[in-house]
């Protein structure tokens, strides 16, 4: 069961509470680090997260008691939120203390970089992503200077220890495996605990 809630802070910007317990694979838990789960729920958070931003525009436009105009909800599993928008424009007359019905009285329409960062609405909150971007990071560093120290060896070494052109070959091999590695985890590490952005039309 996933249990959801969006807690509106202000103007333009809301906080997601996210659960999801399960009473199976419990022991998954003990061996995949939390910030593995982390990043993969990020994606999904991703896929709605700049469409939402750009539906309360049209919401606010259209007028807050018409909302059913802009968003249509034809299925059995959309009751809930025709409920809840009955429920508050009665007992809330569409307002959460600083709402507002016009558009320009929102925030500018941020760009997409903006709308789904990672690393300040979540890594530096989260001690497990924040552990998790450190280790990496050192990591990238790691790789980078073995690679450097790699080629220097091969630089000075005496030609008694790398004679051979499979021994030349073999240390050139792991300069370019470690430099290709701290690459890759720096791309890994941009995707995931910064920005990437999220396409519908390739998903």
């Amino acid at each position: 069961m996933l249990v959801v809630f969006c807690v509106p802070v202000g103007p333009g910007r809301s906080r997601l509470i996210w659960a999801f317990p399960r009473n199976f694979g419990v022991w998954l838990d003990m061996i995949i680090p939390r910030w593995f789960y982390h990043i993969n729920q990020n994606s999904v958070l991703d896929s709605d997260a700049y469409i939402l931003h750009v539906e309360e525009r049209k919401f606010a436009a259209s007028g807050l008691d018409n909302w059913q105009n802009v968003c249509y909800v034809p299925a059995s599993s959309d009751t809930m939120v025709v409920a809840f928008r009955n429920w508050f424009r009665k007992y809330c007359k569409n307002r959460v203390g600083w709402a507002t019905p016009h558009p320009d009285q929102l925030p500018p329409t941020p760009t997409k970089d903006v709308v789904l960062e990672r690393y300040w609405s979540h890594v530096v909150q989260c001690s497990s992503c924040s552990a998790a971007l450190k280790a990496m990071r050192a990591l990238e560093v790691a790789l980078q200077v073995s690679a450097v120290a790699v080629v220097g060896f091969l630089a000075v070494a005496k030609e008694t220890l790398v004679a051979s052109a499979a021994r030349r070959a073999a240390v050139v091999s792991a300069a370019v495996l470690c430099f290709a590695a701290s690459r890759w985890l720096s791309s890994f590490i941009e995707r995931n605990f910064f920005f990437q952005d999220y396409s519908h039309a390739y998903k």
